[in-house]
């Protein structure tokens, strides 16, 4: 169990921790830069500018913000859609590319207001409505997705590069065993890019993937996207935005969550939902693409000693000094030492506990947390999770959509029905063969003190069971009933039996 934060005794850890994330901040920027077909820089402004407003205002002390994968591939598609529209206009490469940029950073903004209003609409608690296996295979399929993203930095790569990232990994995982003063990834990162550099091994760098001296001189400033302020265009990129919000959302949600039981303490979600959007606009507001929380970089900021605000702030502004002014020294870092990093970022992030888990939970939940890791590997983090969370519905809504009955007469000749389970849409066909109308006597009564209305289409079942009854003479009565389900009746109100323990509850209904 990690202890709540205290500054006197954390802040050396929360330091030393988020040095490390701002280091390994630097590779992921970049390469969600290119695969979101922006500049470097665009991706490292959104790691410092992100990263400082969650930091902030956040919902959770610790967590990392930053460019992500799942957010630059939604701008991918929105950069091909709005080259398609510009390419009437007879721009030069240059030129298309910067117009693009424009697009994304409006989708930023749009993004950012989105995700306020769902923190102020207090709409972030509906996180909860993801199921535990839908989580299990989010993180399983993140892990997988952490790692596999490292394979293409190996391209045309030696024998070197394999040496670092293992060697990376033992350190690792064998230091925290002997002493965890300083952490373990700031270690091989520091040790590792001396001897490689002492040594003149022949190894990809950093350097060699984007050269960072062009952000010294591009710090961000205060830029208003251009040339994108008409209805075609907005039009055209409003769906992104929102998608990004969506997306930003659920990853940040499900990061809180996954690091809610990693520290034993509880974050604020609709908070974070509102640092999200602020930051976001923010990074819309200074030239960077938008981002959400980053579950990797938040699990090695927490494995790592980063308990507090303190961290994730450190992160943020480690990185923008890292990049300003040891621009010469973070190119040398071995981009191995780094894969090595992200590599055991994966194995940490696996839910190994849910192979356990996967023995003993039933078939259908099984079912929801591989569908979910396989989804995340095939498509993308929103989809998997809202797909999770539909699978669960419909696997919940087919376990509960049957309602059975026992019957029994009284001496007066009475036919009582007792019915018991749920009546809602998925069980009213169950419901209706219940009965045997034809054959009932003369007065009937169905009791429903084991049973619940759950909703409008439940309401309809009895008022449709009432009617064939009347159809047939007979006459029904209705037991435990709750008065809003009463209420709402429109044939079988009239004819039902009021108690003093009839049961209180609401019945979901479009009035």
């Amino acid at each position: 169990m990690l202890k709540p934060y205290n500054f006197t005794s954390n802040a050396k850890n929360d330091i030393l921790s988020g040095l490390v994330v701002a280091v390994a901040l630097v590779p992921e920027a970049i390469a969600f830069s290119f695969i979101a077909g922006v500049s470097p820089i665009v991706g490292l402004y959104a790691a410092f500018i992100l990263g400082l407003v969650t930091a902030l205002i956040g919902g959770k002390p610790g967590m990392i913000s930053g460019a992500t994968g799942a957010v630059a591939i939604v701008f991918v598609d929105l950069g091909l859609k709005a080259g398609e529209a510009l390419s009437s206009q007879g721009l030069s490469a240059d030129e298309l590319s910067i117009a693009i940029l424009q697009y994304i950073l409006f989708a930023t903004l749009i993004a950012g207001v989105f995700q306020i209003s769902v923190g102020l609409l207090k709409l972030g608690k509906f996180i909860r409505l993801v199921p535990q296996p839908a989580i299990y295979g989010f993180v399983n399929g993140l892990a997988i997705v952490i790692a596999t993203s490292q394979f293409a930095f190996f391209d045309g790569q030696g024998w070197q590069i394999y040496t670092l990232v293992f060697t990376t990994m033992a350190i690792m995982y064998l230091l925290p065993k002997y002493s965890k003063a300083i952490p373990a990834g700031l270690v091989a990162i520091v040790v590792l890019t001396l001897f490689v550099y002492l040594s003149g091994m022949d190894t990809l760098l950093i350097g060699e993937l984007a050269d960072l001296s062009a952000f010294k001189a591009q710090l961000p400033s205060f830029h208003i996207p251009q040339g994108i302020w008409n209805m075609d265009s907005f039009m055209l990129v409003l769906p992104y935005g929102i998608i990004v919000g969506l997306v930003g959302i659920i990853e940040s949600l499900l990061t809180l969550s996954v690091l809610d039981e990693m520290s034993d303490t509880r974050g604020s979600a609709n908070q974070e939902c509102i640092a999200q959007g602020v930051g976001n606009i923010c990074c819309g507001s200074f030239g960077a693409m938008g981002g959400c929380a980053m579950i990797g970089q938040s699990i090695i900021n927490y494995t790592s000693g980063g308990r507090g605000r303190l961290s994730s702030l450190i992160a943020s502004i480690g990185l923008l000094i890292l990049v300003i002014s040891l621009t010469d020294i973070l190119n040398n870092i071995p981009v191995g030492v780094l894969i090595g990093i992200m590599f055991m970022v994966s194995i940490g992030t696996f839910a190994w506990s849910s192979f356990s888990h996967l023995r003993h939970m039933p078939r259908s939940d099984a079912f929801v947390m591989i569908s979910v890791t396989i989804i995340t590997l095939v498509s993308d983090l929103a989809i998997a999770v809202i797909s999770g969370v539909i699978i669960s519905a419909l696997v919940f809504a087919w376990k509960h959509a049957k309602i059975y009955a026992s019957t029994h007469i009284e001496k007066d000749g009475t036919k009582i029905y007792n019915l018991d389970g749920p009546l809602f849409f998925g069980s009213t066909a169950t419901f209706a063969e219940c009965f045997d109308i034809k054959n009932d006597p003369l007065k009937v009564v169905i009791d429903f003190k084991e049973a619940r209305v759950m909703d409008s289409s439940g309401v309809e079942a009895i008022d449709a069971i009432t009617r064939k009854y009347q159809e047939a003479g007979k006459n029904l009565q209705l037991r435990h009933l709750s008065k809003d389900c009463k209420a709402i009746l429109t044939l079988a109100g009239p004819h039902c039996t009021y108690e003093e323990n009839d049961p209180n509850y609401k019945v979901a209904y479009n009035y």
